[in-house]
């Protein structure tokens, strides 16, 4: 019997799979358990209407993710800091610490879990920051660490 997953089910598929199992697997367990529907006409176009929606959706996110991404490269970011003798910062600065100045300065609110920094910033100067937009968009930023 061909039926439609509704959600993942381990060793079958993922949801929207369409599937062969035995009519007493699909009749006693998946479909009392609402996990698949019945292989129908109706559900299978519903399914393909759904799927075409989500693959719209990822699209136009991942092109809102790129747009995004072109506009935070031209940005440069100063975090002041506090300083102790030859430059030394008293601490690192954090991913926090960047998303808050981006907050402050440009209006930008970023995850700081989305900031990736490389290396430990522990002295003044000029660092590339990657941000993570997306699953597959990254851009960098300029970040200067001035003295208080």
């Amino acid at each position: 019997m061909k039926v439609i997953l509704q959600q993942e089910v381990k060793k079958l598929g993922k949801q929207g799979d369409i599937i062969e199992v035995s009519e007493g697997y699909a009749r006693n367990y998946l479909l009392p358990q609402k996990l698949a529907v019945p292989a129908t006409n109706t559900n299978i176009n519903t399914i393909k209407q759904q799927k075409a929606a989500q693959v719209q959706k990822t699209q136009r996110l991942l092109d809102e993710a790129r747009l995004l991404a072109a506009q935070l490269g031209q940005l440069e970011v100063s975090v002041p800091v506090k300083t102790g003798e030859g430059g030394k910062l008293f601490g690192s600065v954090t991913s926090k610490d960047i998303a808050d100045a981006l907050l402050a300065q440009h209006q930008v609110e970023m995850d700081k879990r989305k900031i990736e920094i490389k290396e430990n910033i522990k002295s003044l100067g000029t660092y590339a920051i990657t941000l993570r937009i997306h699953p597959e968009v990254t851009t960098q930023i300029q970040v200067h660490i001035v003295s208080l």
